[in-house]
């Protein structure tokens, strides 16, 4: 069986680091589905969930606020400055910041305000949907 190391990180710390058969995350043109030996690439990686098929047939699911994505033909790195691992998510928390951002962006005075409070609307509406889908995968 053929399998690719992949290490997800993040500003903090190492999330994940290990062989895989399959990892699904979320490009900037669209959904990415890598395999061992594939084309080297760079590209930037949009928030959402990163998903590992591990080499034992087990899923790990982390989740990203963007980031660059780097492909080797034998080695996948993910980088972002937040990654948290789906079983780390907090969905009251993710709730309240996803509110917050929602009344920052009301409230914004200036396109800086408006674009900064959109931002996080989007990476907040996306940890959601990332952990409901890793919910849904348990």
């Amino acid at each position: 069986m053929s399998t690719i190391h992949v290490d997800v990180v993040s500003a903090e710390e190492s999330i994940f680091s290990g062989e895989a058969k399959f990892v699904a995350l979320p490009g900037e043109a669209g959904e990415l589905g890598i395999y061992p030996r594939h084309t080297p690439l760079i590209t930037r990686v949009k928030a959402g969930s990163v998903r590992i098929e591990k080499a034992d047939g087990t899923e790990e699911f982390v989740f990203v606020a963007g980031g660059i994505l780097e492909v080797q033909p034998n080695c996948v790195t993910v980088m972002s400055d937040t990654a948290i691992r789906g079983k780390d998510l907090d969905e009251e928390k993710a709730n309240e910041a996803k509110a917050a951002a929602q009344e920052a962006l009301a409230n914004a005075k200036s396109e800086i305000d408006m674009a900064k409070a959109t931002s996080e609307l989007a990476i907040m509406a996306a940890q959601i949907a990332a952990l409901r889908k890793y919910r849904q995968k348990r």
